[in-house]
């Protein structure tokens, strides 16, 4: 297949929450030029509010809970960026998520380092040896100074680094950032509380006379210090190594006041690999294959709360897609017929026409694509790496009014499509049970029963606090088993059985005296295996 068409970067932003991703993210869109003013996310009263967090509990909160997708074009290239929700409580959401791109930007909070979430998705980043930038935001407040920041990354994710620019000065002291790949001097200008304005100069090097006249003697003679030792005592850039996820290039910058933003941007383009093949059996789907082949990463109810639409979410890993196509749905080789593909700068969409390898097209979905679907022209084809994880707490959900019974099923099950959440059904007693990694996720769900489905619900404790799929190659035992502990079966939303536990201790006890049956925490999510 002959490439006539922009290259794509599929890239997900990551990091702890509050480290500034979604400020980043608005920034890369405004030097994209995609949007004109950026949001901010704690906007009050008239300010805008950040692009990328449209929902009611996103807006309250300041978090991002969902994944958006945003595409622009910038210097050539379609750029498709996600933006990830930082919190541990929708991890699950996040390696979904990290499943559908290429590369990532692991963002960093100058004053922080290397925080407990930024380190448990780098690991999913890892799992898939996806290529990471790092930006270390902040720099313009008082942080950690730099070399400790750097070596933190060195020695806490086992990647060499790699220095790309340089703070002259930090926090109260900050002068501005030196580039030490293309020399030049980016200074802020105007008033420090407001938008860095500033400007780009030119500079031969460091003994360059107009480097003097940019910044104060002192801040100099500490940069050429400092740039020196740092030369010295990490790796030089190298391509190979950073695509293949063992070095990271490393960006100083602030996000809120758009600083460093441009060169970040540049790094995407110029270094972050193109659309990657994908895991998939019989034989991964290359991106030059002719047959166009995607799957499912996540599902979004109510984007419009309005329509009560649901969206999913495909990434595109082969082929040339357009408008009104036919595909077969992986495991039930149904036929569905594409006619309102969409692509998506946030809530904001437009009608896709065509999508190549890398894009991210919306699929208007009544209930028929889930999370972890496969779409391909063949047949014979399946997209594999998207797991279920098991949940770390167990609620009952009863309702306020009885008579919604049936308007609650449907919500818990918008839900689950969405990963958010997961529904098991037990064998004894009519209570359905909801499955969350964290509490969060729980108010998330109370929040959004109420808001898009008028649903009045509470949850209340439920005997148990985990749960495992079985499985057996002999089913009679599993049926033997099933019947034994009847009072803690369930099945999930797919029909899989499920062994719900009281605690850790009892998935141990348990696991030990059954050796026939097969205990997992984590289950792959595809049609192959469904049930229904």
């Amino acid at each position: 297949m002959s490439q006539k068409h922009p290259d794509r970067r599929t890239f997900a932003i990551i990091s702890h929450p509050d480290a500034g991703k979604t400020t980043l993210t608005e920034k890369l869109l405004v030097a994209g030029g995609a949007i004109h003013i950026a949001g901010e996310v704690k906007a009050r009263g008239q300010a805008r509010r950040a692009r990328s967090d449209w929902m009611k509990i996103e807006q309250q909160r300041g978090i991002s809970v969902t994944s958006s997708v945003m595409t622009f074009e910038h210097a050539g290239l379609v750029f498709n960026l996600l933006d990830t929700p930082g919190h541990e409580d929708f991890s699950e959401d996040t390696y979904r998520t990290l499943t559908a791109v290429d590369s990532a930007v692991m963002v960093i909070d100058a004053a922080k380092g290397i925080e407990p979430q930024t380190l448990k998705l780098f690991e999913v980043c890892r799992l898939r040896s996806v290529p990471i930038i790092t930006f270390i935001n902040k720099v313009d407040r008082e942080g950690l100074p730099p070399f400790e920041l750097l070596d933190e990354v060195a020695d806490r994710l086992a990647l060499d680094v790699c220095p790309m620019n340089w703070p002259a000065g930090m926090g109260g002291q900050f002068e501005g950032i030196y580039d030490l790949v293309d020399p030049a001097i980016m200074k802020p200008s105007g008033d420090a509380s407001r938008m860095y304005e500033g400007h780009r100069a030119k500079v031969a090097g460091l003994d360059d006379p107009v480097l003097a006249a940019e910044i104060s003697a002192d801040a100099l003679a500490h940069l050429k210090e400092e740039t020196e030792l740092a030369s010295a005592c990490y790796a030089d850039f190298d391509a190979a190594a950073y695509r293949g996820g063992d070095l990271t290039p490393v960006y100083f910058g602030s996000a809120l006041k758009e600083f460093g933003i441009v060169d970040l941007l540049a790094a995407l383009a110029q270094h972050a690999p193109g659309p990657q093949p994908q895991p998939a059996e019989p034989a991964p789907v290359q991106p030059d294959d002719d047959a166009v082949t995607g799957f499912v990463f996540k599902v979004q109810a109510n984007m419009n709360p309005a329509h009560r639409d649901r969206i999913a979410f495909m990434r595109l890993c082969s082929g040339k897609f357009e408008r009104g196509m036919r595909l077969m749905q992986g495991g039930t080789g149904k036929a569905i017929a594409i006619s309102r593909p969409m692509l998506f700068l946030a809530q904001d969409r437009e009608m896709a026409e065509e999508a190549f390898p890398g894009d991210i097209i919306g699929i208007p979905n009544h209930g028929t694509l889930r999370v972890g679907d496969t779409l391909s022209e063949r047949t014979d084809i399946t997209i594999t790496g998207l797991p279920n994880f098991a949940p770390e707490l167990l609620r009952r959900v009863a309702l306020i009014d009885p008579t919604q019974t049936k308007k609650l099923r449907k919500a818990l099950d918008d839900m689950a499509e969405e990963g958010i959440i997961q529904v098991f059904y037990p064998e004894i007693g009519a209570n359905m049970i909801v499955g969350v990694v964290g509490q969060l996720q729980l108010e998330v769900l109370i929040s959004r029963l109420d808001a898009e489905y008028k649903v009045e619900a509470k949850l209340e404790q439920s005997p148990w606090e985990t749960a495992r799929w079985i499985a057996s190659d002999d089913p009679a035992k599993l049926k033997a088993f099933q019947s034994e502990h009847r009072g803690a079966s369930a099945t999930d939303r797919d029909g899989a059985p499920v062994f719900m536990a009281k605690d850790g201790w009892e998935v141990g006890y348990i696991t030990q005296r059954n050796p026939d049956i097969r205990f997992t925490a984590t289950k792959e999510r595809r049609l192959g295996a469904m049930a229904d």
